[in-house]
């Protein structure tokens, strides 16, 4: 990475944004038009952004300019996935049934955004409704290539250089696998850890907000204006690692593989305590059964879309929707009560270790754009409702992004961001 006096304004962290506007060594308004410039340079190619309008963003940030500052993120612009509800902007889901539909209210994350003097830059593209239907964004590393979804929009945004902060939502994989792909940082955080009001609903279950940037401190800076969560002590020691293959560690390419494993190799070696780490009995199901609570839960939220614009909906999403009205509700509530068990069971099991270590994604990001990857190694870490981190480095067999991620028990997301700050300077 350039050091940062070599950056332009556009390329720099949050962190290092935020502190110079801080300092008056830069302004909002200089920051923000950086970022519209590289917009304009390339989302014709990379098609991150669903609407982004240049005037109101300049003004706005004019605005911040001239305020008392109202948190340390003040005059950082964000981009916000297209399923958050904005008052200033459309929110369409990426689905023609909500062609230039524009929320009467924020949503509630958007409103501690601007609380904090953030400024919204526009909104990102995700899939249709979020779901498994491939939107128009490309990798910013090579266009053939997947983003990832859903958050597809927010993942290459930032790592296109376009924004410094994005926020992305992951019900199965939608944060971490695309931030993966993409070659950028970011956090799904404990289930109910950010406020969804106002955010259009999969899964009561499963439904998170996630954060994307360029750095663990970025990270911990979103969390705490977006929870109220203050900063973890820094570490006196080096971590216990629990190194978690998973029961599908074969369904990672050789690549990841051997990724994830030196990442293990380098962290032992600078003092970590790294040991095997196996999920307690049954948690294997969660890998593939999670689809009974998602599938479930996505066909009733909606279910007026697809009863009343079912010729609208993508033929994707229309067979999902379909296979979720054929489950039963008595399937539904024994694998939530078998979720529930093993949630107890890993509470009890990561006791004995810091975080785990394990596959961010398969492989680097498919070469095909009828997809969105595999999120095999995301869906159980959603359902335990557990915080993780993905943390970019290496490169795959076509030169895209590779990462790691790491997984902490519930509500130990400042930590984990701690941790993941001191690995990600290891393994850079």
């Amino acid at each position: 990475m350039l050091p940062f006096a070599c950056m332009r304004l556009n390329e720099l962290s949050l962190a290092e944004a935020a502190r110079r506007i801080e300092r008056g060594e830069t302004t909002a308004e200089a920051l923000v038009t950086a970022c519209l410039d590289r917009i304009a340079e390339r989302d014709e190619q990379v098609r991150a952004w669903a609407h982004v309008d240049r005037a109101r963003v300049i003004e706005e940030a004019r605005a911040l300019d001239g305020a008392p500052r109202a948190s340390p993120l003040h005059g950082v612009p964000f981009g916000i996935k297209d399923i958050i509800d904005t008052a200033d902007l459309p929110t369409e889901y990426n689905s023609p049934i909500y062609r230039g539909h524009r929320p009467k209210a924020d949503a509630a994350v958007v409103t501690l955004l601007k609380q904090a003097g953030c400024l919204i830059l526009g909104k990102t593209v995700t899939t249709e409704f979020a779901n498994n239907h491939p939107s128009q964004t490309r990798n910013p590393h090579n266009p053939a290539h997947t983003p990832g979804g859903s958050s597809s929009g927010s993942a290459a945004a930032v790592a296109d250089f376009m924004v410094p902060a994005a926020l992305g939502t992951q019900t199965g994989g939608s944060v971490i696998r695309p931030a993966a792909y993409c070659g950028v940082f970011a956090i799904k955080p404990t289930f109910g850890s950010i406020n969804r009001a106002g955010t259009k609903m999969l899964s009561e279950a499963l439904d998170t907000i996630g954060i994307m940037a360029r750095s663990a401190e970025d990270l911990g800076l979103c969390m705490q204006v977006l929870t109220g969560r203050t900063p973890a002590a820094e570490p006196t020691r080096a971590p216990r690692i629990g190194f978690c293959k998973t029961p599908r560690w074969s369904l990672a390419d050789g690549a990841t593989q051997s990724h994830v494993q030196n990442a293990g190799r380098v962290l032992a070696n600078a003092g970590a305590q790294v040991r095997d780490f196996e999920l307690p009995a049954g948690s294997d199901q969660l890998f593939d059964r999670h689809k009974v609570i998602m599938a479930y839960e996505t066909a009733r939220a909606l279910g007026w879309e697809y009863w009343n614009h079912g010729e609208k909906l993508s033929a994707t999403l229309k067979a999902r929707l379909d296979e979720g009205w054929k489950v039963t509700r008595e399937d539904y509530d024994a694998m939530r009560e078998h979720a529930r068990q093993c949630r107890r069971a890993l509470a009890e099991a990561m006791g004995e270790v810091d975080f785990l270590l394990t596959p961010s994604a398969p492989s680097e990001a498919p070469t095909s754009l009828a997809t969105t990857g595999d999120p095999v190694f995301n869906r159980a870490w959603t359902l335990f409702g557990v915080p993780c981190v993905t943390i970019p480095g290496g490169a795959g067999t076509h030169g895209l992004p590779l990462a790691v991620q790491l997984v902490g028990a519930m509500d130990t997301d400042m930590a984990l961001l701690r941790w993941a700050s001191w690995i990600s300077q290891r393994l850079s």
